[in-house]
């Protein structure tokens, strides 16, 4: 302190006797000192002056001497003792950081103020990114300093600024070959700060060759088992690939995921330092970025393809069975495989095929549900399992397949140990809410879009206590649904519910024919103490059964549910409940990502792919339930319409089965015949032996029992003539009977009769001769 008193006294002259200077007076000579000196020596003590000041009086020198020192940086710029010594007046000036003096002076956001006045001159920030340039550790230091205290105070003008500046960032990049590591560690800081939310600084920054700078940088560090300067550089590559597809495109092409796959590692199995976990967490946020949901589709998708080529995925799936991991890396390392295998079925089979070490042998996905299903595990794991068996499921129509297969084992062999599906309807009836919600949803999106699982689903039989009858799988939801007394046990079934009633007449049929169903979900609408989100899905699933109702309950068929509801709950009242879940924070909320996220167990309500059902069929369901005069009349005729076929339709029955007995006589009578057609030439041969006979030997006695035998034949002739006539006149009247009810009439059976019937004439009249 001495010293620098005798150093502004040096500078300032000494004082009166009697009379001490204040700050503010003191500040004032010293820029009036700056300004009028024609020493670069006094310059440099005054400027030294100030540096010493602006910390306890920053208001005073950044009040007053601002415009002074960022001139001095113009015509000292040769000096580097000088410049330095602004440098670092400016940096304290500016500084984010609220010191002793201004808190108890109440001045607030001191820095802030005085940036927003520097950077009023453009070229202020185009001379300290100038300066970046010299090699002085006393001069780049401060300059990375400043700038990182401007972008902290007024982010988006800086960014403008450095953007107009020639090669500014380009200075900036250079930072990160200086071999002084704590210019390049606040340099990697600087570029962090630059980088947020500016895509076009971003661009820039990645063609300056910043990921080859990154990872080498990284591998120097040691990689995940470096310190904080691998996090920063992962943070550095984060804000570079997030959100912007020209990035992420050129870090895919540049080979770079490849030179990701070697740094993933197994840690320690006696624990992780907490710098590892935070460096492993940064590692598996870049992961995602490249196949990021709400990226490009195509893009995903071909990043998908080379994480499986490299070996990325496979590390990622040998570190969700490995053991030591931290609860917070292994929730992210499981959101990372959820996102590389979603939507690509190779992936999905990769996954579905990797095996836990554990005894009995498990699936990795059977031991992520029980971790789902188990109540005390961590929130934010039970979540990101769930979204990794949505992902596992997302359009794999084969997984959905597998997932009805374990609920529905052939006779021919037993299903060994747990299964998915085992675990999921278990989850159906565990006491935690939480858990009949994970299972109702993870069972829902085994039903999305894909009919033939919704219809085999419908032959699962489940009893709720062993000494219980088996009961279907969607009548066990629904008397689950009666039965509950929590909001999200009741929103986990009626999401369960609709994805499986939506385009599944079978479904929509079973739920009609069950007793109450509809009972209740009308007294649930009508009641306005209920959830709100409980009574919109519950309108929602009475517009799908209105929707999707092919009338095969007579009871529940498309007309009566509408008077039901008209009637009950009144058409606008049912729209306006499905329509106050599409203004619910929760669907707002969940359907802007598919992956379910919550701070507390009460904040999962929606599923994201519910969300998506419930917006693509909610004017289907608003047409279902009011329809135009015109449509219900001719939802009428076509009513009246199908009771007229169906008569028909019996009756034809009825006909079709009198012409098969007439059939069946026809044919019995058409055996008798040729019975005695045989006869008939057997008694002729015998009548021409017996005429020889009589010839020699007089045999007359015999020759008239043989006439009195054809006679009795004649006889019995004309009856069976008499009665194919009269199965003629039948089947004539009943062919033109069918003809008339529009069926095709065998011509080849009638045709046959009367051939039979003239044959039968011709042989009599061949008789009687």
């Amino acid at each position: 302190m001495e010293y620098f008193k005798s150093g502004l006294k040096s500078v300032l002259g000494a004082p009166q006797p009697g009379q001490v200077p204040s700050g503010a007076e003191t500040v004032e000579r010293l820029i009036e000192r700056v300004q009028t000196s024609t020493l670069l020596d006094d310059r440099r003590d005054a400027c030294r002056a100030l540096k010493a000041l602006s910390k306890n009086y920053r208001v005073e020198v950044g009040a007053q001497g601002m415009d002074t020192l960022c001139q001095v940086l113009v015509h000292d710029r040769n000096d580097p003792e000088t410049v330095g010594y602004v440098m670092d007046a400016l940096c304290n000036v500016m500084s984010p950081e609220t010191f002793e003096e201004e808190e108890e002076r109440g001045h607030d956001s001191v820095g802030g103020q005085f940036t927003e006045i520097f950077i009023k001159q453009p070229d202020n920030v185009s001379l300290v990114l100038g300066l970046l340039e010299e090699f002085e550790f006393h001069i780049r230091w401060p300059a990375v300093k400043l700038l990182s205290s401007m972008l902290t105070h007024r982010p988006r003008q800086v960014q403008e600024l450095v953007l107009i500046s020639p090669m500014g960032v380009s200075k900036l990049m250079d930072l990160l070959s200086d071999s002084r590591e704590v210019v390049r560690n606040d340099a990697l800081l600087l570029l962090i700060a630059l980088t947020k939310g500016n895509a076009n600084i971003q661009k820039i920054v990645a063609f300056e060759s910043a990921f080859d700078r990154l990872l080498e940088v990284i591998n120097s560090e040691g990689g995940l088992d470096g310190g904080i300067v691998v996090e920063d550089c992962l943070l550095l590559m984060l804000n570079l690939l997030k959100a912007n597809p020209s990035n992420q495109n050129f870090f895919k092409e540049g080979s770079y995921i490849q030179r990701l796959q070697p740094m993933l590692q197994p840690g320690s199995e006696d624990g992780w330092p907490a710098q590892r976990a935070a460096n492993c967490h940064c590692f598996l946020q870049v992961v995602r970025t490249m196949v990021a949901p709400a990226n490009p589709a195509q893009a995903t998708a071909s990043c998908q393809q080379v994480m499986r080529a490299c070996g990325l995925l496979g590390s990622l799936c040998d570190s969700l069975m490995a053991s030591g991991v931290p609860a917070d890396v292994l929730t992210e390392t499981v959101c990372a495989v959820a996102e590389v295998i979603r939507g690509c079925s190779e992936n999905q089979n990769l996954l579905g095929d990797v095996m836990a070490p554990s005894n009995p042998p498990r699936t990795a996905l059977v031991v992520l549900l029980m971790s789902m299903v188990n109540e005390k595990q961590p929130l934010a794991l039970r979540c990101a399992v769930l979204y990794c068996y949505q992902s596992f499921l997302h359009r794999n129509q084969d997984g959905q397949a597998q997932l009805a297969q374990t609920l529905l084992p052939s006779s021919s062999e037993q299903v060994a140990g747990l299964t998915t599906g085992q675990l999921l309807c278990g989850g159906l009836f565990s006491p935690d809410v939480l858990t009949n919600w994970f299972s109702c949803i993870a069972l829902s999106h085994g039903l999305v879009e894909n009919p033939g699982t919704k219809e085999q689903l419908l032959r699962v039989l489940l009893a709720a206590s062993p000494g219980q009858p088996a009961v279907s799988l969607l009548h066990q939801c629904l008397v689950l649904l009666q039965q509950a007394q929590r909001p999200q046990t009741r929103l986990g079934l009626l999401q369960l519910l609709a994805q499986w009633l939506a385009h599944c007449t079978l479904a929509v049929g079973h739920l009609l024919a069950t007793s109450g169903a509809v009972a209740h979900l009308t007294a649930v609408v009508c009641d306005v103490a209920e959830e709100e989100l409980v009574r919109g899905l519950s309108a929602f699933i009475l517009g799908l059964c209105v929707a999707f109702n092919d009338d095969s309950v007579a009871t529940f068929g498309r007309l009566a549910l509408i008077q039901l509801i008209s009637k009950r709950i009144g058409t606008e009242a049912l729209l306006d409940r499905v329509a106050d879940v599409t203004r619910h924070e929760a669907y707002a909320k969940a359907a802007k990502h598919p992956q379910p996220t919550a701070t507390a167990s009460g904040d999962l309500q929606l599923d994201h792919e519910f969300c998506r059902l419930l917006k693509a069929l909610e004017s289907v369901v608003g047409k279902a339930v009011a329809p135009r005069p015109e449509e219900v009349a001719e939802q009428v005729g076509s009513a009246q319409y199908k009771v007229l076929i169906r008569q028909q339709d019996e009756q034809l029955a009825h006909l079709t089965q009198q012409l098969a007995q007439v059939t069946a006589e026809r044919d019995h009578l058409a055996a008798q015949v040729n019975q005695l057609m045989a006869l008939s030439a057997q008694l002729r041969d015998q009548n021409s032996v017996l005429k020889a006979a009589a010839d020699e030997g007089g045999l007359q006695a015999r020759v008239v029992d043989l006439e009195h035998q054809a006679s009795k034949a004649a006889t019995d002739q004309e009856d069976l003539l008499e009665l194919l006539a009269d199965q003629e006149a039948k089947l004539s009247k009943y062919r033109n009977r069918l003809k008339e009810l529009g069926e095709k009439v065998d011509q080849v059976n009638f045709s046959l009769l009367c051939q039979t019937f003239h044959f039968i004439t011709n042989l009599n009249f061949q008789i009687s001769v």
